[in-house]
This record gives structure tokens, sequence and C-alpha cells, in this order.
């Protein structure tokens, strides 16, 4: 079994920051693959960025150039820096943890974590 925890979530203006982190525990390796979904009141969750245990990087249009996915295997951790913050990325974020060869099996989600983005 594998638990998510995610942090870092908050409120903040526009055009702010925020890092948000991921820690990962019990049966995973760095060969699973990491995302950060999130979800926005009345939509469906969505992608927002994916890194493989290779660190092929995989990022939403809607966030490119603003957002970074990064990971830390010797801390089992990943990272998602958010820059030039905009209202529409108001959502809860949620940590994904899903293994390449098996995903339908070992496919792992965090509680989520809300990040508000409020004038």
């Amino acid at each position: 079994q594998v638990q998510l925890v995610e942090s870092g979530g908050g409120l903040v203006q526009p055009g702010g920051s925020l890092r948000l982190s991921c820690a990962a525990s019990g049966s995973i390796s760095s060969i699973y693959h990491m995302g950060w979904y999130r979800q926005a009141p009345g939509k469906q969750r969505e992608l927002v960025a994916t890194i493989t245990s290779g660190g092929r990087l995989n990022y939403a249009d809607s966030v490119k150039g603003r957002f970074t996915i990064s990971r830390d295997n010797a801390k089992n951790t990943v990272y998602l820096q958010m820059n030039s913050l905009k209202f529409e990325d108001t959502a809860v974020y949620y940590c994904n943890a899903r293994h390449p060869l098996v995903p339908e099996t070992y496919d792992y989600w965090g509680q989520g974590t809300q990040v508000t983005v409020s004038s």
C-alpha cells in the first residue's frame, strides 16, 4: 500500500506563487510515475503535470510556462511549483502515484490540498 500526503496549499493573490509537496510512503519506489491533478468545483478532475521515473515531464497547456513539477526520489517526494497563479487555478490539487507497468492495479491518490487564488 502507498500513502500520499499533500501539503502547501492555501490562499494566494493572482500573480502569486505556491509550492505543493507530496510525500509518499509505504510500498513505493522510484519507478512510479508521479503527477498532480486538480478538480475545481463543478468540474471533472484534470491533469496538471506528470513526471515519469525517467524524468519525462508532461504539462497541461493551461499551466505550461507557469508550473514546474519535480521529484526527489531520495525523499519519495514530488513537488509542484506554481507561479503566476490565476483565478482559474483555484481547485483542490491531488497527488497521484502510478506504477508504469500495472497502472490499473497500483494507482494511488492523496487526500488533496486546496489552492485558492483570490484578491
